[in-house]
């Protein structure tokens, strides 16, 4: 009897095995997954880059607005902004305003004090609205929580070797691209109330590299997300030849 039921628990055993390495999936499908979530971690890279830096927009202004040889320009991101003192000199002859911000120049950047002691910033006598700003932030640092989730996932779903993780990876990652370009839009307004906060010091602005980098990433994000979409699909076209090649083993 002992040895009968040695036999049956190892029998059951090889079927549980089998039955795993059935439901596991391929080296192909696994290469999918892999390049979907290469394309992923470009949108993570461009989003860490660009909620980073501090060129989201440029305010210059009118390059002979001091009467004298130098102008002043400002850039700032979510965190940080910076004044720079640049030569007229230097500074492009059809160009009737101050900039760009790559020209050499002297810099003097500070953090802000939304996050700290609540204070607004006030730029060239424009007073920024915090309450804009910290919208923006803040959806910037959900984003990059809800990347690290969907990255989670699909780092479950390599070692583990199944499928089941790719569904909420997808939704991390497509709700990280619409939170991105949500922080664009509400920053944009953020800058229209500080311009329009004061007329005294009239204000050239341009959105800069950093919201570039920030709205690649959005797009970016949202299709690596709907790769993962189609890769979790029963019978998505990546899949359809998987089962012929599983029965015919």
């Amino acid at each position: 009897i002992m040895w009968s039921n040695f036999f049956v628990q190892q029998d059951e055993e090889g079927r549980g095995r089998g039955q795993r390495r059935i439901h596991k999936m391929s080296d192909s499908q696994e290469g999918k997954i892999k390049l979907a979530f290469f394309v992923s971690i470009i949108g993570v890279t461009l989003t860490v880059l660009g909620v980073g830096t501090e060129f989201w927009v440029e305010l210059a202004q009118p390059k002979n607005f001091s009467g004298n040889q130098t102008c002043q320009l400002a850039h700032y991101g979510l965190w940080k902004g910076c004044i720079r003192t640049l030569w007229v000199a230097d500074i492009d002859p059809e160009r009737t305003s101050c900039g760009p911000a790559e020209l050499p120049g002297e810099s003097n950047c500070t953090y802000f004090k939304f996050f700290t002691s609540g204070e607004n910033a006030v730029i060239f006598k424009k007073t920024t609205n915090k309450n804009l700003n910290l919208a923006a932030a803040i959806m910037a640092l959900l984003s990059l929580t809800m990347m690290v989730m969907g990255s989670i996932c699909i780092a479950m779903s390599l070692s583990k070797g199944v499928q089941f993780f790719l569904k909420p990876a997808s939704f991390c990652f497509i709700l990280s691209g619409v939170l991105v370009l949500l922080s664009i839009l509400i920053f944009h307004q953020s800058v229209l109330a500080l311009l329009s906060s004061n007329h005294a010091i009239p204000l050239h602005h341009e959105l800069s590299w950093s919201v570039a980098c920030v709205g690649s990433a959005g797009a970016t994000l949202i299709i690596g997300g709907f790769l993962f979409v189609i890769l979790s699909l029963p019978f998505s076209p990546w899949q359809r030849c998987l089962p012929h090649k599983n029965s015919a083993t």
